[in-house]
């Protein structure tokens, strides 16, 4: 939970510090965050506060989400590869049983016996 949280937080300041301002840049905008499409202004006058849709602020939480989403997808893929690694080496013999190597000692003496 913790690095989740912390992973979040990278994440974040990737995609708004360092992903979003070529994209702004490249759109003419310094900040991509402010993108924002007004539908209604600021009327002081009638005391009236902004009515905008913030497409920017969007694209970064889609652009987070994707990130997020692509990392999770190699490290899930990362570990089933691992898994498949371990599926597929030989595993060694279990180690015999107390009997079984007590039998073993037993027939080693009749066969050391048998040459003499």
């Amino acid at each position: 939970m913790i690095i989740g949280g912390a992973f979040g937080k990278i994440v974040t300041s990737l995609v708004t510090d360092v992903v979003t301002p070529p994209i702004g840049l490249a759109l003419g905008k310094v900040d991509f965050t402010q993108l924002k499409i007004v539908l209604q202004p600021v009327d002081p006058a009638r005391k009236v506060a902004e009515v905008a849709i913030g497409y920017g602020a969007f694209a970064n939480a889609v652009l987070q989400f994707l990130i997020v989403a692509a990392v999770i997808f190699l490290v899930v893929k990362a570990i089933n590869s691992m898994r498949r690694k371990e599926a597929a080496a030989p595993a060694a013999p279990p180690a015999p049983t107390a009997t079984e190597a007590l039998l073993g000692e037993i027939r080693d003496l009749l066969a050391a016996a048998r040459k003499d």
